[in-house]
């Protein structure tokens, strides 16, 4: 048998950009052409070329990902926040963790996203919640993005339920209408709802909205939440789509609550956004000030827990952007 040459071509270059406000430096790896000769053998004759791996086939979700999460500890630290006193003008944000965020105003305390759950099914949370679910002020109205579990956490939602609205997409009253709610409202794309001052927007988004594999009907989207010239968007779950320039030419968000994570999900489809495209679509909304999250807590797809937040890092700074980024701490408010 006669062996073949194979020629490979490669670059090799290398430099780490300049990195401000604190930011970690990056390294990256570029390549200048070297040529490389290997030996290798021909095909063997007569043999059927065997069928080329799927995306399925070539990665295994349960080994890489679940199996290691079930023995990894949990990280984080739940605080006992004080919260502010806000002055005419002000909010608060807070992250909870994953997309659960309080959102405050002078006269409002807002949940959206809720859930201090330690497991979604089979997969386990790997960070704390920033506080417990005792240490929360009174809610005067929760809103929902979608019917996920990582999003719609009945059991959460059953704990801060107090006779107050809750604000659910299109078709997911049933999941929520049994918990202790005094109104539930449902909304579509566009849909605007007034609620003791505040003016809540939902918006559009590239995702979907099934909670089981028959209930297609459900709704999702993003809202975006005005109280006295103030605006904070909470994407919920989105890929990248056109639709950010058009919200952001409509309502103009002064705040975007992006998700940066779940990126490389064990399905494939194009569902979540990355860094990348996070930077992209908060340029598209020309908001002020970009807050990450989706990211950290559970581990929903194949990324390592801590890429998202250096990928954004780095995007922000090639975008010129990055002192416009806050990372929030869970548990800890920030007035803005």
């Amino acid at each position: 048998m006669t062996a073949h040459i194979k020629k490979s071509r490669f670059i090799i270059r290398s430099f780490a950009p300049e990195c401000t406000n604190g930011c970690v430096s990056a390294s990256l790896m570029h390549f200048d052409w070297i040529e490389m000769v290997e030996m290798v053998a021909p095909p063997p004759k007569r043999r059927k070329e065997k069928k080329k791996a799927t995306r399925w086939t070539q990665r295994n979700f349960i080994t890489e990902v679940l199996i290691p999460s079930f023995f990894s500890r949990k990280s984080g630290v739940v605080n006992h926040p004080v919260f502010p006193k806000l002055q005419p003008g002000q909010i608060a944000l807070t992250w909870i963790g994953h997309a659960s965020f309080l959102i405050q105003t002078p006269k409002h305390n807002i949940l959206v996203d809720p859930n201090w759950a330690n497991w979604l099914i089979v997969i386990k949370r790997l960070k704390r919640a920033g506080l417990a679910i005792d240490d929360l002020p009174n809610i005067d109205l929760v809103l929902i993005t979608h019917a996920h579990f990582d999003h719609l956490n009945r059991r959460t939602l059953r704990a801060v339920a107090a006779r107050q609205p809750i604000v659910v997409p299109s078709g997911v009253t049933s999941l929520v209408h049994d918990l202790g709610f005094e109104k539930v409202q449902e909304m579509n794309w566009w849909d605007e709802w007034e609620y003791r001052g505040l003016k809540i927007t939902f918006t559009p988004a590239k995702h979907w909205g099934a909670r089981v594999l028959h209930d297609q009907h459900r709704g999702y989207g993003g809202y975006v939440v005005s109280f006295e010239g103030r605006r904070i968007y909470h994407c919920g779950d989105s890929a990248y789509f056109s639709g950010f320039r058009e919200i952001g030419r409509r309502l103009a968000p002064e705040i975007a609550l992006l998700p940066i994570g779940a990126y490389e999900p064990p399905s494939f489809r194009d569902v979540h956004m990355g860094p990348e495209q996070a930077v992209q679509a908060f340029h598209e909304l020309k908001s002020k000030i970009l807050i990450p999250m989706h990211f950290g807590t559970y581990r929903l797809s194949y990324e390592p827990m801590h890429e998202p937040a250096q990928r954004l890092m780095l995007a922000g700074s090639n975008a010129g952007v990055l002192q416009k980024i806050r990372f929030l701490v869970e548990g800890m408010p920030q007035v803005f």
